[in-house]
């Protein structure tokens, strides 16, 4: 059994940028278990501790009391953020805000919000000056290696699927496995990084 596996929650009263980081893991333990068990263990942490972290979450995005914007909530939790901006969506003006993710050093947590505060896009993003995984067939398509925009543009056109839960998201595209053949595929993100490809099938030349 894995050392972090099973050991009873730490009772903390703060909720800051290393329980919001157990959040993530929680629901991408759904699909990579042994990868967030390591996750777990560089935090020093286990599932028991992230399944209380997710819990106080939950309960945070669903008080009545709580009448802070998504924005403000990551704020309280996150901090400053390192990096902010406008970005036109559309016809909109956005503010993008971007933290640090300690786990994963070259990517960023990164929200896309509306005047007001409304979150557009609450996701993980590769962080600007770090490259990008070369992205060129099936097999380069590993578990938590590429974000959903990075796979989107390496194997453009691909269609935006409706995801499985909130926090979750789904493309399906082309794809040629390293032996050139071409399959019909479906890549399944968390947080909008890339957890398992439920769906790999051999299309033949069109």
């Amino acid at each position: 059994m894995h050392p972090y596996a099973d050991e009873g929650p730490r009772q903390v009263s703060t909720f800051g940028p290393r329980e919001f980081q157990l959040v993530l893991l929680r629901r991408m333990a759904d699909f990579q278990q042994d990868l967030v068990l390591d996750a777990l263990a560089e935090l020093g942490s286990g599932r028991a501790e992230m399944r209380e972290a997710n819990r106080r979450w939950q309960a945070m995005l669903h008080s009545r009391r709580d009448r802070r914007s998504a924005v403000g909530r990551y704020r309280s939790v996150l901090g400053p953020p390192e990096r902010s901006g406008r970005r036109a969506l559309g016809d909109l003006d956005t503010e993008v805000l971007s933290w640090p993710v300690p786990l994963w050093p070259s990517l960023r947590f990164e929200v896309v919000s509306l005047p007001g505060g409304g979150a557009v896009t609450e996701w993980l993003v590769r962080a600007p000056g770090e490259p990008g995984p070369d992205l060129r067939t099936v097999e380069d398509l590993r578990p938590w290696s590429c974000t959903i925009d990075e796979v989107a543009r390496a194997y453009a056109p691909a269609r935006p699927l409706e995801g499985s839960a909130p926090t979750r998201w789904r493309l399906g595209f082309v794809a040629a496995d390293a032996n050139g053949e071409r399959h019909e595929v479906i890549a399944e993100f968390t947080w909008g990084l890339l957890q398992r490809l439920p769906h790999v099938e051999p299309v033949g030349d069109r």
